[in-house]
């Protein structure tokens, strides 16, 4: 398969998109290890292929620095680290102190700069790759997702400086992702109703699915994507249906319908 005998990280791979990657990943022919501070409830795993687990708090730079050298000692090398753990509660700016605030920074933005720093002598020997797995999030405002907005969009300006200055041992890029299917949508979205309508929103009719991110993956750590660095791609089914399409369809509409009136009151006028 593409990508037999390469040994990958997916940081946070136990549960929903992270999953998702690491199963793309199998799929492909790699050895695959996965980090979280929790244990998976279900194996990840495809076609009788599993990925090891690990615990680590990718908030703990010396832990970190371990469990890489660590890989790189059961497996003798490293080819792609991708950067996934991340995430936020919902909160307003105003609702929160700045430390909390600082603290989903932590996760989003200097984790990954952690591992990617304690991976990067493994990655260059292999010339391998690093993915981070942004949002747009980091692209557009997002209200009581403030902070987690910031650091998504500094670690797209990271993956960036990163792809310049580890070049040309090192390629960097980053998946750029829109809503995602996972076994927590029904706390954001509702039940199979709701999210069917939040995928009605999406050009391409649905959420995506953590196949779809892991497929895109795959294809940045693999050599079809061998000069490719620096790039950001966007997952996101097309992304979100501008409102001021819909506000300048129903003025439309309204404009259409004074018309109509207008053409029939002159009409009734002349028959009269």
């Amino acid at each position: 398969m593409e990508l037999n005998g390469r040994v990958v990280v997916v940081t946070g791979g136990t549960r929903g998109v992270g999953a998702g990657i690491a199963r793309s990943f199998l799929a492909a022919g790699a050895q695959v290890v996965v980090c979280a501070r929790r244990p998976p409830t279900q194996p990840v795993e495809v076609e009788g292929r599993s990925a090891s687990y690990a615990a680590l708090d990718l908030r703990n730079p010396a832990a970190v620095q371990d469990f890489f050298a660590s890989v790189a000692r059961r497996h003798g090398r490293l080819d792609c680290l991708v950067n996934n753990a991340g995430g936020t509660p919902y909160r307003l700016l105003g609702e929160g102190e700045a430390e909390r605030h600082a603290r989903v920074v932590e996760l989003n933005l200097i984790a990954p700069i952690t591992a990617s720093l304690a991976a990067r002598p493994w990655l260059r020997e292999a010339r391998g790759s690093g993915v981070m797995i942004g949002s747009v999030s980091g692209t557009r405002p997002s209200p009581g997702t403030a902070a987690y907005g910031a650091a998504k969009a500094g670690l797209e300006n990271l993956a960036r400086s990163m792809a310049v200055e580890w070049a040309p041992e090192v390629r960097v890029n980053s998946l750029v992702l829109g809503m995602v299917r996972t076994e927590l949508s029904h706390l954001h979205y509702g039940d199979e109703s709701g999210i069917a309508a939040v995928g009605a929103t999406v050009p391409l009719g649905r959420l995506a699915e953590p196949s779809d991110v892991g497929d895109a993956a795959v294809f940045l750590a693999s050599d079809r994507a061998r000069y490719v660095s620096g790039a950001s791609l966007l997952v996101h089914g097309g992304g979100e249906r501008p409102a001021f399409l819909d506000a300048a369809t129903v003025n439309k509409a309204n404009q259409t319908n004074q018309t109509n009136q207008t053409n029939q009151t002159n009409k009734a006028n002349e028959e009269s």
